[in-house]
């Protein structure tokens, strides 16, 4: 099990210094996700303000789907790493993995 120590980040969005918490670490691992924060607080706050205020709070991203290429709408936006599927590939995904 790793030792976490509290570590300076720098936020993206205004250029302070932030803390990332040994006990922030630890969640983070424990919920395996990749990618530490790049917001401080107030940003991260301010940001999802401003998601929640689009339009049915969902934001619209193009991108590529991962299995047959062609360019797809999706109602998130997509993490690094993770596969985009158009609709037909994903629901044949789906169909798939509940059959076998």
């Amino acid at each position: 099990m790793p030792e976490f120590q509290d570590r300076a980040l720098l936020c993206v969005e205004c250029g302070v210094e932030f803390v990332f918490t040994a006990g922030e670490q630890q969640f983070f691992h424990d919920k395996s996700f990749k990618n530490e924060p790049k917001r401080c607080k107030a940003c991260k706050g301010k940001r999802q303000a401003q998601l929640a205020q689009s339009p049915r709070g969902r934001v619209e991203t193009v991108a590529q789907c991962a299995q047959c290429s062609r360019e797809t709408t999706v109602p998130f936006r997509p993490t690094q790493g993770r596969p985009v599927f158009c609709r037909e590939c994903f629901q044949a995904r789906k169909l798939a993995a509940a059959a076998g």
